[in-house]
């Protein structure tokens, strides 16, 4: 099964209506699906968050109400493409921001093109890494160091980076993805429907337990406390330069 991200034109920035669409369908999956496949039209798998959107919900709601909603969505896609029944693989190509990132990386297997990159630039946003619960899954599979930097620096980082960092499990030249996708989906494809289902419960089961904690329900309350505040709070003035040569 194919789910794809087809705003090409916006670089399939993530939209509260497309949290709809992609709830609709990951969240409720056909239990005869074992692999489901999510991929995005055009040259960039997502530029992250709609900011328009964003500001206007503040602007309709300074308390973030609407970032609340949109984000507890956003959990909940991204809890349905980790815990689905069906093996979940993320094809990504050029970029993959913020939201976009958070997406492909709840994704079970993930393989990207050679000219896939990556990036976190919440804090330069004035906002908190947390979105869909990428944090603590993040941290998980890249180790706290590592993500430590990525996000404080807000850098972009390559395919090969993301590959060492187990962001991407394969990187392949672009017009080869689909062949990727389809080397891993064929075999699990034909594994017994029951072990397949226990076998990745326990999976995320075991790695649920190597967790101090998981507060990724919090996310979406973070977000909005944060964006709200930041509204709330004018841009601070220099202080006079009152130093003599």
């Amino acid at each position: 099964m194919y789910v794809e991200l087809n705003a090409p034109d916006t670089g399939n920035a993530v939209t509260e209506a497309m949290l709809d669409e992609l709830l609709a369908v990951v969240a409720v999956p056909d239990p005869e699906v074992r692999v489901l496949v999510l991929s995005a039209a055009g040259d960039d798998f997502s530029l992250g968050g709609d900011r328009a959107e964003f500001a206007d919900w503040l602007a309709e709601d300074p308390g973030g109400r609407g970032i609340r909603v949109a984000g507890e969505k956003a959990r909940r896609v991204c809890e349905a493409l980790s815990g689905s029944r069906a093996v979940t693989i993320a094809r990504v190509q050029g970029k993959a921001v913020g939201a976009g990132f958070a997406l492909a990386l709840a994704c079970d297997l993930r393989v990207g093109a050679e000219n896939a990159s990556f990036r976190l630039p919440e804090l330069a946003l004035g906002l908190p890494t947390a979105w869909g619960g990428l944090l603590p899954r993040l941290i998980h599979e890249v180790g706290a160091a590592r993500v430590r930097e990525l996000i404080l620096t807000g850098r972009a980082f390559e395919a090969a980076e993301a590959q060492a960092l187990s962001v991407l499990q394969r990187v392949v030249p672009e017009n080869e993805l689909d062949q990727a996708v389809r080397a891993w989906a064929k075999p699990v494809a034909r594994r017994p429907e029951a072990a397949l289902r226990v076998t990745k419960a326990l999976l995320n089961s075991y790695a649920a337990a190597t967790r101090m904690a998981d507060p990724s329900f919090l996310d979406a309350e973070l977000m909005a406390s944060v964006a709200a505040a930041g509204r709330r709070t004018p841009p601070r003035t220099p202080a006079p330069d009152t130093s003599h040569s």
